[in-house]
């Protein structure tokens, strides 16, 4: 039976491997609709091999003009488009776009009791409780794409949770893992997105350089496997060979292994709990390797990190708010405007300003989230 696919965010680095996915598994995988932001070409690219029913771009203009063009599909554009593609008719949402702007189009799709392959990290650090509490409400799975996150859920199948030890999250180290912190004091935007091991978008190649991509994988590891973060560590291991592991109460550890590519847990969360042949992937050999390495996290060195546990232990808000100082700080780094450390000093400085509210809604996060976008862009100004 072919499974229909939603796709949130299909021409960033997620999305276009979901669809190298099912293009390759034509019998196994259909898309049925999809959304995208302003890369028009590659929309119309996406739509003449796929031929899905409904389509979502950020502007209307656009939106109209595909329309013209395709008069057999639906096209439709900004939050309302978000969120019409994530309720649409499909057996399985894939969700890649980056940033909160995932978070709403999430809680519908699980309202609507839709099956959600999860590679929008940012959704679940700014509102984890709400997300994870509708998940339960509506019975609704949600399947980790990280490569973090899907190693953690494997490597949990058929295990009581209540045996676990810790999570181990592997951290590569990111583009800048040799330098120490005085040399990072003058790192280019080209240098910080010259990723060593895996092929990411810019945003989430950024944020593995500082670190906090490894702080958002612990606090949505921290939701999605109800784990405090006392029994969640990281652990830097720069080949990106094992992608995290689980320690149990009798000191077993079992782990996830594979070469870095994204396609594998993309297409593990697709077809889930069964699996099928990877098409053009390259099998691990670990004799081609010959040696692993581990070293300890340096929270000192890799700030962010530790921004993130705090922000994570302290709850409430202050995850919404590092989030949304992180994703402002790190595209005004990319447009040049501050230096790499100092995306970590407008986090630290976001975060101290705010007095966390406990037990927020989903209006009130969302607000916070704006405020603080705002705030951030005034401490550059």
């Amino acid at each position: 039976m072919t499974k229909k696919i939603s796709l949130l965010g299909a021409t960033g680095s997620i999305g276009t491997q979901t669809l190298d996915i099912i293009e390759r598994n034509p019998g196994q995988f259909e898309l049925v609709s999809f959304s995208a932001g302003m890369n028009i070409d590659k929309v119309r690219d996406i739509a003449k091999v796929h031929r899905p029913k409904v389509v979502s771009v950020q502007r209307k203009d656009d939106a109209d003009k595909l329309q013209t063009e395709f008069p057999a599909i639906r096209f439709v554009s900004g939050e309302e488009g978000l969120i019409e593609i994530a309720t649409s008719e499909a057996d399985v949402l894939v969700n890649s776009v980056i940033g909160s702007v995932g978070l709403r189009p999430t809680l519908q799709a699980i309202e609507a009791g839709i099956p959600i392959a999860i590679a929008n990290k940012e959704t679940l650090v700014a509102a984890g409780d709400i997300v994870m509490r509708e998940a339960e409400k509506h019975q609704v799975p949600l399947l980790p794409v990280d490569s973090e996150h899907s190693a953690l859920f494997q490597s949990l199948n058929g295990e009581n949770p209540k045996r676990v030890s810790r999570l181990i999250l592997t951290a590569s180290g990111g583009s800048f893992r040799e330098l120490s912190r005085n040399q990072l004091a003058d790192v280019t935007v080209e240098q910080a997105l010259a990723h060593p091991n895996w092929s990411m978008g810019n945003k989430l190649t950024i944020d593995s350089a500082t670190m906090m991509n490894k702080g958002l994988e612990v606090i949505e590891a921290h939701h999605l496997f109800n784990m405090p973060y006392d029994q969640i560590d990281c652990l830097l291991h720069k080949e990106s060979i094992i992608h995290s592991m689980v320690e149990f109460e009798d000191t077993s550890i079992m782990a996830q292994l594979g070469s870095p590519d994204m396609r594998v847990p993309i297409q593990y969360a697709l077809t889930y709990p069964d699996r099928i042949p990877m098409q053009n992937a390259k099998p691990l050999r670990l004799e081609e390797i010959g040696q692993l390495h581990f070293n300890k996290m340096d929270f000192d060195r890799f700030k962010a990190l530790s921004l993130a546990y705090a922000a994570g232990r302290e709850g409430g808000t202050m995850p919404t708010v590092m989030n949304a100082a992180n994703e402002i700080a790190v595209s005004l780094f990319m447009e040049r405007r501050i230096t790499f450390l100092q995306i970590e000093e407008l986090i630290e400085r976001a975060m101290e300003s705010h007095q966390p509210i406990g037990s927020p809604d989903l209006e009130t996060i969302l607000e916070i989230d704006s405020l603080t976008r705002k705030m951030v862009y005034a401490m550059v100004k």
